[in-house]
């Protein structure tokens, strides 16, 4: 089975707008750069969305929701995952917070459901996953560990009960910036509390789980030192992905310099730098199979589709047409390293 390579669309939007230095980059013109990007006649297969402002509406109407489909499709694009807008900015609520507010949190993942039902009918959408993250912050969770991962757990559980009536499932995006998700170990142990995993998975992300490994927001979970070895760093990614690749339903290429930033509304997370970025800390094709090779060689999980994500880059970076090229070659290193180890099955 071939694996897709496709392009987030959330860059432009994410860390821009109101608040911050730079305006948003409108969806039409991320499918363009996306569209315009060839390597050796190979190009994009499809993109992944996050239904949210200015780009899309969790509540559009059908017509609208199909309007958008034929746009993607006269593109020969496919859609892959779709981000749930779970935040209180967006309309959702804290996944360990009042009731009222875990209620809005699971209406958006009600919500981004429905919507990709009528993807899915329409045809331009057969893989993926819907992704979410609790919605708050490290700081608010530590004021009871225990207690906001059972909530967080609790809500979660509700949402990928709903997911599976709809034959969707969730992934779960590690990053530094989520209360109960913010190391590799509160990360495995909410999603063994959750307790679904044929239904709520992980989303890894190559840079945010780099900054796991350093234990950014979590130095009792660090699984490396600052000046650690080429040997020791191998070691720290198998113990790592030995854990989590299991739970991996959904997967981002990125790369990283090991630092952090924050733009506009969103929060300081793990920086993602350019593909080919001379200070970047991971050799991204070996990185590859430690998350999406089970021991069988087999592709983990069912995955269909990778994803490249650069999250808060500046614009003129993203208007580039070099950055896309340098993102595309490199996706089609990644699938074509996955080919020669194993079949994919």
């Amino acid at each position: 089975m071939k694996l897709n390579l496709h392009n987030a669309m959330w860059p432009g939007i994410v860390g821009k707008g109101h608040g911050a230095e730079e305006e948003a980059i409108s969806l039409q013109r991320m499918i363009e750069l996306t569209c315009n990007t060839r390597v050796h006649g190979q190009t994009f297969d499809g993109i992944d969305l996050i239904l949210a402002a200015p780009h899309l509406n969790v509540s559009s109407n059908q017509d609208e929701i199909v309007k958008f489909a034929d746009t993607v499709l006269s593109h020969n694009l496919k859609i892959g995952s779709v981000v749930a807008p779970i935040w209180p900015s967006a309309g959702g609520g804290s996944a360990m917070g009042f009731v009222d507010e875990r209620k809005k949190f699971i209406a958006a993942v009600r919500n981004t459901c429905e919507y990709c039902k009528i993807l899915n009918r329409h045809g331009v959408r057969s893989y993926g996953i819907i992704r979410i993250d609790s919605a708050d912050s490290p700081a608010s969770w530590s004021k009871d560990k225990a207690g906001n991962t059972t909530l967080i757990a609790n809500t979660f559980r509700e949402a990928a009960i709903i997911a599976a009536d709809y034959d969707e499932k969730l992934a779960a995006e590690g990053e530094i910036c989520w209360a109960g998700m913010h190391s590799w170990k509160d990360m495995l142990d909410l999603l063994e509390e959750v307790g679904k995993p044929e239904y709520l998975g992980f989303q890894a992300d190559l840079a945010h789980t780099y900054l796991y490994l350093r234990g950014y927001n979590a130095s009792e979970h660090a699984l490396l030192t600052s000046n650690y070895s080429t040997e020791e760093f191998w070691q720290a990614y198998q113990k790592m992905t030995e854990l989590l690749a299991p739970w991996t339903l959904d997967f981002h290429i990125a790369q990283s310099n090991g630092t952090v930033f924050g733009s506009g509304l969103h929060d300081i997370t793990g920086r993602h730098v350019p593909v080919n970025a001379p200070d970047g800390k991971l050799d991204i094709i070996r990185c590859c199979r430690y998350w999406l090779l089970n021991k069988e060689g087999h592709l983990r999980n069912g995955i269909r589709h990778i994803c490249w994500d650069g999250c808060m880059f500046p614009n003129s970076m993203l208007e580039s047409s070099d950055t896309w090229t340098a993102v595309l070659e490199k996706m089609i290193e990644v699938r074509e390293d996955l080919q020669q180890l194993k079949t994919f099955n």
